[in-house]
């Protein structure tokens, strides 16, 4: 038999759910063969981490099972024929219900590639509003240009699109003939009856009032079901009702297709992978220590750590000071820049090739309103290997792009839209890819910087788009586009004990940029 490599030990133990630590590797390679650790921990029902207390007690289990087979063979006075059949071992099943991977999938070390980080969007040094009504005009005007003409480029609209004030200036004709309109939705709402989706459209020309009938036969997904953002841009199909109001009576919505995305992959030659977290909160009572410690063992040790080259944070690094009454009761450390040098020396242990990228979210020290600015340059000096970004970022590494945003917008979907809860966040980032906006809703629960430019537009479909904030996990696919919702490291808060809420913290994605296999790593 040819000599085992440690790396196919490695994935012989990882198949077991057997990991190894610091030691692991001095105490197993010199056996001639690990089979009889791994029938031992099959047999004991043994997984986690192989420390020296684990690997000892699988030796015992080990030689007990070796000495009551050779009593058993001794007692046997009729020599017995064993059919020769390999027993199959399965893979237990995986903590939290998570899904498997395959290790081969991560094909690289990331040592061996150099760093390639390329920012196409990070509003840090460039904001430029006064927060004028001038600056809150340009704004909305500019989302209405940019996603009209995405419309109009997209050729799913049926007529060629009409402005609202011609339609009121025309009101026989549209009586009769169907039309196009594109415009911001304004105070959508279902009435108490019928169910029927009713909202104001407006453009630069005017604005019209809309109702959307429910037929009884739509899924909740369709937009006279699941409703409509307040300030999205939409475009409808239909014609001015008859009735004294001139309501316009929608046949059809067009919400942005988008089309199935193709998505880009690294070289073959820089084949390494990015772990993704969010919402780390230190200072909180809640921070999960003790994990947090166990990721940075992981880190230093697994063959798919490994392959990381990038660590992305999307937000919350810490808990920060005054950002909810009487949050002072719920931190373990009370001072903001204690805080940081804290997270800072958190990150510190992390192997040298890794390389940190780091977004404020709404709990840091920066401006709430959103795009949000870098943290300020008094706030870096503890880091290392680190690269400070804004929220949302748009960037590229080894040319897949990846948009990260920290997800404050993820409320206003959830107390807008039917469709959305905080227990399904992806559904909320499905509705931001679908209207190409990240928080299209001004005046609600996330703070918006009214930029001339509306920085907040989603003007190229990223590879990866992920987000935080809601302390959920989840990882899929929707047209294309890989959705990652980062998980926490912070456990139950008591405010969301009081709402039932059951967080999923503690868990690592991680993808590789060559492959966009995904690897989910619990480590509570």
């Amino acid at each position: 038999m040819a000599e085992e490599t440690w790396e196919v030990r490695e994935r012989n133990l990882w198949s077991l759910n057997l990991m190894p630590v610091r030691g692991t590797r001095e105490r197993l390679e010199p056996l001639e063969s690990i089979e009889p650790i791994l029938m031992a921990a099959l047999h004991a029902k043994i997984n986690g981490f192989l420390d020296e207390e684990t690997i000892d007690r699988l030796f015992k289990i080990a030689e007990e099972m070796n000495t009551s087979e050779t009593s058993s063979n001794q007692n046997n006075n009729a020599r017995i024929v064993a059919p020769v059949t390999e027993k199959e071992i399965f893979s237990p099943p995986r903590p939290h219900g998570l899904a498997d991977y395959d290790l081969s999938a991560f094909p690289m070390f990331a040592k061996d590639v150099d760093m390639e980080l390329e920012v196409h969007f990070d509003i840090t040094g460039n904001s430029i509003t006064e927060g004028k009504m001038e600056d809150i005009l340009s704004c909305f005007n500019d989302r209405l240009s940019i996603i009209r003409k995405m419309l109009i480029d997209s050729r799913i609209l049926p007529y060629r699109h009409t402005r609202i004030g011609e339609v009121s200036m025309n009101k026989a004709r549209f009586r009769e003939d169907e039309t196009t309109l594109i415009g911001l939705v304004n105070e959508p709402r279902h009435t108490k009856t019928g169910g029927h989706l009713m909202f104001t459209l407006e453009d630069e020309s005017g604005t019209i009032d809309c109702i959307l009938k429910n037929k009884g036969d739509e899924t909740n997904e369709m937009p006279v079901n699941a409703g409509l953002m307040p300030d999205e841009v939409i475009g409808i199909t239909g014609k001015l009702g008859k009735g004294k109001n001139d309501r316009f009576v929608i046949h059809d919505i067009h919400p942005l297709p988008p089309q199935k995305h193709t998505r880009n992959s690294a070289p073959a030659d820089q084949a390494v992978s990015v772990a993704f977290l969010s919402d780390v909160h230190l200072g909180s009572k809640t921070f999960l220590e003790a994990q947090w410690h166990k990721m940075v063992d992981w880190f230093n040790t697994d063959p798919l750590a490994k392959t990381i080259r990038y660590f992305v944070i999307s937000g919350d690094g810490v808990d920060g000071v005054g950002i909810y009454p009487n949050q002072e009761k719920e931190l373990a450390i009370p001072d903001l820049f204690n805080q940081y040098g804290g997270l800072a020396r958190l990150l510190e242990p992390l192997p040298d090739w890794v390389d940190v990228l780091l977004l404020p979210g709404n709990h840091d020290a920066v401006r709430p309103a959103e795009p949000q600015p870098a943290l300020d340059k008094e706030l870096q000096q503890d880091y290392n290997n680190t690269t400070f970004v804004g929220n949302p970022c748009d960037f590229s590494l080894h040319g897949v792009r990846i948009l990260s945003y920290h997800g404050k917008s993820i409320d206003d979907f959830v107390s807008k839209m039917r469709s959305v809860s905080y227990d399904r966040p992806e559904a909320a980032m499905r509705a931001m890819i679908d209207r190409r906006h990240l928080a299209p809703s001004w005046g609600g629960k996330t703070p918006l910087a009214p930029e001339p430019e509306d920085n907040l537009v989603i003007r190229t479909i990223p590879d990866i788009f992920v987000t935080g904030h809601v302390h959920g996990h989840h990882v899929s696919d929707y047209k294309g586009v890989k959705l990652i919702h980062s998980s926490t490291w912070q456990d139950q808060t008591g405010y969301q004990r009081t709402l039932g809420f059951q967080p999923r913290p503690a868990i690592l994605t991680v993808v590789n940029l060559h492959t966009h296999e995904t690897a989910s790593i619990p480590f509570a």
